[in-house]
């Protein structure tokens, strides 16, 4: 097993030492910390879901009245617009849920059968979504949507409402990647204690998992 220095007292850990310390610093009476990952993260997640999409059909709705009702004609230009993005996020909601409620799905069954390694690799893969739906690919369909439609606003001779749409466009982006479920995230970076076995030698001390959209690691001090 190859180890790198990263800094005094810390050190990069290889993929088979990440699987094997969990296991090690865990034991069956740790499931009230897994419930707690799990079932909070899939509340979390309902309510994010039913939240963000009310909001973009109410968005919808709301733009689509204004589109043919109001008075001024750059308001109703700018709904027409409105009623796309709108149309294209409330798509998104509906297409792309959360996973959590699915995590807590087969934790619960895996928690019947004592499966802990199994709901240890459940919890990695649900951190490892977590990131990715934070990353930057999260942001580029909103970019391109909101580029569009901010192009749009401009050329019809509005520069600064093509500027602020796309603006107010991503920012509601933002709040909406942000306000997601972090759960899993949260409780695998965290420090635990932890003692590892290396032929006669035997190291205590703390272990965290460090996940991104990139990859998978872990880090130990002593």
């Amino acid at each position: 097993m190859r180890l790198r220095q990263l800094s005094r007292g810390t050190l990069a850990v290889g993929a088979a030492l990440l699987l094997s310390l969990p296991a090690q610093a865990q034991t069956s009476a740790d499931w009230a910390a897994y419930d707690e990952v799990f079932e909070s993260g899939a509340q979390h997640a309902q309510w994010w879901d039913a939240g963000w999409t009310g909001i973009y059909a109410a968005s919808l709705a709301f733009d689509a009245y204004q589109a043919s009702e109001a008075n001024d004609p750059d308001d109703r230009f700018d709904a027409r617009v409105g009623v796309v993005k709108s149309a294209l996020a409330l798509g998104g909601m509906l297409t792309d849920r959360q996973p959590h409620q699915a995590a807590l799905v087969e934790y619960e069954r895996l928690k019947a059968q004592g499966e802990l390694s199994g709901v240890q690799a459940l919890g990695l893969q649900l951190a490892q979504a977590e990131r990715e739906r934070r990353g930057f690919e999260a942001r580029v369909s909103s970019l391109v949507v909101n580029t569009v439609a901010g192009a749009v606003i401009a050329a019809d001779g509005r520069e600064r409402d093509g500027a602020i749409n796309f603006a107010t466009g991503m920012l509601i982006n933002e709040l909406q990647i942000w306000t997601q479920p972090n759960q899993a995230s949260s409780a695998i970076n965290r420090f635990q204690p932890a003692r590892v076995s290396l032929g006669p030698i035997t190291l205590e001390g703390e272990y965290a998992l460090m996940v991104s959209p990139q990859q998978i690691g872990a880090t130990w001090r002593y």
